[in-house]
């Protein structure tokens, strides 16, 4: 059986006023990058609390970078000069909410965020929104956990020094 479920995602673009250094130097102070071999270690033990408690230990504010990725070094072989990096960030103990109930949440979770500079020269961070996306499973626990998300995001916003969309706090 294959399946088509349409649904409909909100971009949120966000403009700064900020250079393209700035934005990801304050992203990646607020984001760190997880740790992987200290997290497989904690995994190993079998302990919940002990993952929960690593978790939140490294995600002071909620989400963490399991991967970027600079495209820069490629573009530039075509003659981009405009800079872009993306994230996958996110929070294991908050996907695994939303992974008890339905594990295909997992095409969403971790999150993926983008700061580039547009043709304009402006700079824009960019996420698509949490609840847009996890509202499409259908299942109220799932849509709770992306309404979380979207809190998570806002507050993320906020200590960047960013416009919050009010997408993000109509819950």
């Amino acid at each position: 059986m294959t399946q088509a479920v349409p649904h409909l995602v909100n971009r949120l673009v966000i403009d700064t006023d900020d250079s393209f250094d700035d934005v990801r130097r304050r992203c990646e102070s607020l984001v760190p990058a997880i740790d992987f071999a200290e997290l497989v270690e904690v995994i190993a033990t079998g302990d919940l609390a002990r993952v929960q408690a690593c978790t939140a230990d490294r995600t002071p504010h909620s989400f963490a970078v399991f991967w970027p990725l600079d495209p820069m070094p490629v573009m530039r072989l075509s003659g981009h000069q405009h800079r872009a990096v993306t994230y996958m960030m996110g929070n294991n103990v908050i996907a695994e909410t939303m992974f008890r109930h339905d594990p295909g949440i997992i095409l969403y979770a971790p999150l993926r965020t983008a700061i580039y500079e547009t043709a304009s020269g402006r700079v824009q961070f960019s996420i698509d929104q949490p609840s847009s996306k996890f509202a499409s499973f259908g299942d109220p626990r799932i849509a709770e956990g992306g309404a979380q998300l979207d809190a998570n995001v806002a507050e993320l916003l906020r200590l960047m020094a960013l416009p919050v969309p009010p997408e993000l706090t109509m819950a």
